[in-house]
């Protein structure tokens, strides 16, 4: 752990050595990463336009469930980039340089996607969480942000067990786009309350593919909605079983990996 921390000290550094030597182009990554957050949002108003609530969600409490949303998000696409993996790493055939260094690979991936200016995601999703918030008057008591903190770290490690599992799936096929993309947009439906999709939808989003966990559940919590506080509470434990699950898939298919060939 030691290893991987000075690991990840120099590749930030690097990192930043390489974005600030063209500072106008991070800066238009970073504001083009902001104004695709903020559409989404506007999208929201614009459906609020026409309806005064969805299945009884005020125009506000969902607002607040897509900040709370963007934070876990952001924080696993600054350390889980694998949106490039299969072409990378096994058709380029980078994985036998990783298999080949004395650090686990799974590290070494996750270092090399590292992206810090994600950070911006999880301070756009707090100014939306506040806002919302204010709209909504709600009231926080001095624990409320030690529990934010452990379920969006359990959140985030949803996301992070779910595409290192698909991820994985590059180790037994050779299709360039793999099924990242499709999960990619089943996973914004968690930025919605669960209760207005069907029972097949809400089952995916539950138990299988539990996106319903990285932005409705947790956000039930500080909406006061206490009917829902059961599913906030297995949180944390959703996010252990999947990042569990995501290793042990991703070790199963190191073992599988057999070398770039010809």
């Amino acid at each position: 752990m030691g290893q991987v921390i000075r690991l990840f000290q120099d590749y930030l550094s690097q990192y930043f050595k390489v974005k600030l030597s063209y500072r106008a182009n991070f800066i238009v990554e970073l504001l083009s990463n902001i104004v695709s957050e903020l559409l989404n949002l506007v999208f929201i108003l614009v459906v609020f336009t026409h309806v005064p609530n969805i299945q009884g969600w005020t125009m506000y409490e969902i607002i607040f469930i897509y900040g709370y949303f963007l934070v876990p998000y952001a924080l696993f696409t600054m350390f889980f980039g694998f949106w490039d993996f299969n072409e990378r790493y096994i058709i380029r055939g980078e994985m036998d340089r990783i298999l080949t260094r004395p650090v686990n690979h799974l590290a070494q991936i996750s270092l090399e996607s590292i992206s810090p200016d994600r950070i911006f995601g999880v301070l756009t999703g707090l100014l939306i969480m506040l806002y919302a918030g204010w709209k909504l008057q709600l009231t926080i008591s001095w624990y409320d942000p030690i529990i934010f903190i452990l379920l969006v770290l359990s959140s985030t490690l949803i996301y992070g067990g779910v595409y290192t599992a698909i991820a994985s799936v590059s180790f037994y096929s050779d299709s360039r786009t793999g099924i990242a993309p499709m999960i990619w947009n089943i996973q914004n439906y968690g930025r919605y309350p669960v209760d207005i999709y069907n029972n097949a939808i809400a089952i995916l989003l539950k138990w299988i593919l539990p996106f319903a966990f990285v932005g409705f559940y947790p956000s039930a919590y500080f909406l006061k909605k206490e009917d829902l506080y059961g599913y906030t509470m297995l949180t944390p434990v959703m996010g252990i079983i999947f990042f569990t699950l995501g290793i042990l898939i991703w070790n199963q298919g190191v073992k599988k990996y057999s070398g770039a060939g010809s």
